[in-house]
């Protein structure tokens, strides 16, 4: 009897991260989204409709509650992949909440800002013990780890804004996020708005300005930001020989304007 009870506690033990990640369902946000949100054709873009998430506000209360729940200990006995589908759904989800604060009085997020402030840099949001900023969940949890290396979450964190790839109408699991983070990147390269070749030129998203550094830390093998585009070259629409051009070098590549005008359906 000892030796089953022993067996018994050791399997206990040893799913207890995996049920206390599982326990931090993203069902309702996902219903949300798929409630509010949508999708451009070929999931290049979406728009969101911020109306129905004020009505539905209070469910959308629901679930950022049961992130700020969890504790940090708890956390950090998930998985990677568990871990970051939390902080890409935990950034979308208060970016809606504080587009919600001001909502229907503002055509940009970045009317929520001050000239010494940005809305990025706003403590609003209560996780992981602590009151953090969007600021603080991209570049600190997400970015500033080594842990996750994932240059992928720029297009899965979304800004309210129409210049940002899509919002996804799906939210994100860790059994599915390796698929999802594929899906979001082919989509936004794919969106010729945005990044193609342009008269002999690759114009490709400031994102990619932006964040260079990230997008040229070796991810599948990538130390610049050539390699890492060339990754998606068929997603980008460029010819085997515009792929061999960016390599070397003889493609110039430019950055295309950021749209900053809020992504709701009604614009």
């Amino acid at each position: 009897m000892r030796s089953l009870t022993r067996v018994v506690y050791l399997v206990l033990l040893a799913v207890c991260p995996a049920l206390n990640a599982a326990d931090v369902s993203h069902s309702q946000w996902n219903q949300l989204l798929q409630d509010h949100v949508q999708m451009g054709p070929k999931g290049q873009q979406s728009r969101v409709d911020y109306a129905g998430f004020k009505k539905n506000e209070a469910a959308l209360n629901s679930y950022v509650a049961r992130l700020s729940n969890v504790s940090q200990p708890n956390f950090d006995s998930w998985s990677d992949d568990a871990q970051l589908a939390f902080l890409i759904n935990a950034y979308n989800a208060w970016t809606v909440k504080l587009i919600l604060s001001r909502y229907p009085k503002l055509d940009s997020i970045k009317d929520i800002g001050f000239f010494w402030s940005s809305p990025w840099s706003k403590r609003f949001i209560p996780l992981l013990g602590e009151t953090r900023s969007l600021d603080d969940i991209e570049h600190n949890l997400i970015r500033g780890t080594a842990r996750y290396g994932e240059p992928r979450i720029h297009f899965a964190v979304n800004c309210a804004s129409i210049g940002c790839p899509a919002l996804l109408n799906r939210a994100y699991k860790a059994e599915t996020l390796e698929s999802q983070l594929d899906t979001v990147s082919r989509n936004f390269l794919s969106d010729r708005r945005r990044n193609g070749v342009v008269n002999g030129v690759l114009v490709v998203s400031p994102i990619f300005k932006w964040y260079v550094q990230d997008f040229s830390k070796g991810w599948q093998g990538a130390t610049s930001l050539r390699a890492y585009l060339a990754i998606y070259a068929k997603a980008l629409g460029l010819s085997d020989a515009e792929k061999a051009q960016l390599i070397s070098g003889k493609l110039a590549i430019a950055y295309s304007d950021y749209d900053w005008a809020l992504n709701d359906v009604g614009e």
